[in-house]
């Protein structure tokens, strides 16, 4: 957008550069014009006179060619006057040019011109004036005066010259004013793009500086009250779910405790039934409950940290890097029993001797390691779930792939919404919650999760963040490529 603005604002510049010169430019050869106009004639009204007085008193004409001699000498131009015992020349101009003929056609008609063309800068060659003398009612002869312009031609390339550098500055000044005016329009609005960028990620937004135009400032005041309004809404929404699933933990806890007093007192199969049913709900119940207080403190830090406030630990800049190796070690560890209780088994890729180091929470690495692992037993089945570590060039890439079905490309596009299930999972227990949680806690910390089929079929999650350390190599850090 600013290149478009200021590209309108340069043309306009240079286009009224262009014709302020073309105006100064035209009236300075129509001065120079008329200047040399004027001078001539009255050169060539005095020639005229003389030559009148030498006609009308039929005297000779010596005095006359002595006229037209020093004329020609000091100004460097011919004249040529017709009488009616013969012709006067001087400086070389002679009938036998075409221009000189039809100004003395049109003098005996009795038709002066004493116009001139206007002067060029780069033309060539001279121009000749005439006029007739004589009585009111006989012409006696015409005088032709040549016009030597290269003098005036040279006054204006000076005056050309004179005008260009002053309208390449203009120019300069022009532009460097229409990009100063560009920036003070445009960084508010820039401003306010980011701003919008960052509501729209984060749900926060900083104050905009009150800048630029006033339709500009009274914008930024407006988004500045409205950003704040829907961060505080938003905040105020996590804030009622999180305390929401926690006050609720309560009575569910009391809840099941009646149940499991309740069983005892149950006697036949089909009342044991109903409540393993309702103990079945009930721990639904309490998984979607869990999920809830872990998004909704995901969500929390990522938001706190996008927004570059405290959330309870370091910041992102001051969070000391780790390496996440040993992490995965201990979640594949964890999640053993789990995965052979399920005909799946877990391969961990070995360390490398240059460990690839990233800049985030233990326990939120830990959390996230859990629930893909956790994922993939759950919906892979008898699969073989790889995790591995591999540092690419300034990133840092921890890898958990399966075997399994997997999913399709538009299944994987909506895998982190808010409880999205697969719809060939709806007999395996879960809430739709675990790639939610560990998509906002890699945001949290600065990293991203990218979902993408495994070959020759799965499913494989990555966890992606900016290496820490400038020192380090980038050789592969894990055990699979």
């Amino acid at each position: 957008m600013r290149l478009r603005v200021l590209g309108i604002l340069s043309v306009l510049s240079v286009l009224l550069v262009l014709i302020a010169s073309n105006t100064i430019l035209a009236s300075a050869g129509r001065e120079l014009t008329q200047e040399l106009q004027i001078n001539r004639a009255a050169s060539l009204n005095r020639l005229a006179q003389v030559a009148f007085d030498a006609g009308a008193d039929g005297g000779e004409a010596t005095q006359l060619q002595a006229e037209m001699d020093r004329y020609s000498e000091l100004y460097g131009e011919g004249v040529l006057i017709r009488l009616q015992q013969g012709t006067l020349r001087s400086g070389g101009l002679s009938e036998d040019r075409a221009d000189v003929r039809d100004a003395l056609a049109r003098a005996s008609l009795n038709l002066s011109d004493t116009t001139l063309a206007p002067v060029q800068p780069f033309g060539t060659g001279s121009a000749v004036i005439s006029r007739s003398f004589g009585s009111a009612s006989q012409v006696l002869g015409a005088a032709v005066l040549e016009v030597n312009q290269d003098a005036a031609r040279q006054k204006l390339r000076e005056r050309w010259l004179a005008v260009g550098l002053a309208a390449a500055a203009l120019a300069a000044l022009l532009l460097i004013a229409a990009a100063r005016v560009t920036r003070w329009v445009l960084r508010p609005v820039h401003r306010l793009n980011a701003a919008v960028a960052e509501l729209e990620t984060t749900g926060r937004s900083g104050r905009l500086p009150e800048e630029g135009p006033p339709e500009l400032r009274e914008l930024s005041r407006s988004f500045t009250s409205m950003a704040q309004s829907v961060s505080d809404s938003l905040e105020a929404q996590r804030q009622l779910i999180a305390d929401t699933s926690h006050e609720l933990r309560n009575p569910v806890g009391a809840l099941r405790l009646r149940i499991d007093l309740l069983q005892l007192e149950l006697k036949t199969t089909k009342e044991r039934a109903a409540a393993a049913a309702v103990v079945t709900e009930l721990e639904r119940v309490e998984e979607i409950l869990d999920g809830v207080l872990k998004l909704a403190a995901a969500e929390h830090r990522a938001f706190a940290d996008s927004a570059g406030t405290p959330s309870g630990g370091p910041s992102p800049a001051d969070r000391t890097p780790i390496d996440p190796f040993p992490v995965l070690q201990g979640e594949a560890e964890r999640a053993g029993p789990a995965a052979r209780l399920a005909g799946a088994s877990i391969v961990l890729g070995s360390p490398h001797h240059v460990p690839a180091l990233i800049a985030c929470r233990p326990d939120d690495l830990a959390q996230m390691v859990g629930e893909l692992l956790n994922n993939a037993i759950k919906y892979a089945g008898r699969a073989t779930v790889t995790v591995a570590v591999h540092a690419r060039g300034a990133s840092v890439v921890i890898e958990v792939s399966d075997d399994g079905p997997g999913l399709s490309s538009d299944e994987r596009s909506v895998a982190t919404q808010r409880f999205w299930r697969s719809p060939k999972h709806t007999a395996v227990s879960g809430n739709g919650l675990g790639m939610t949680i560990v998509d906002k806690l890699a945001v949290a910390n600065g990293g991203r999760l990218l979902l993408s089929g495994a070959q020759p079929h799965g499913l494989r999650a990555c966890l992606e963040f900016p290496r820490a350390g400038s020192e380090l190599g980038d050789q592969p850090a894990g055990g699979i490529e």
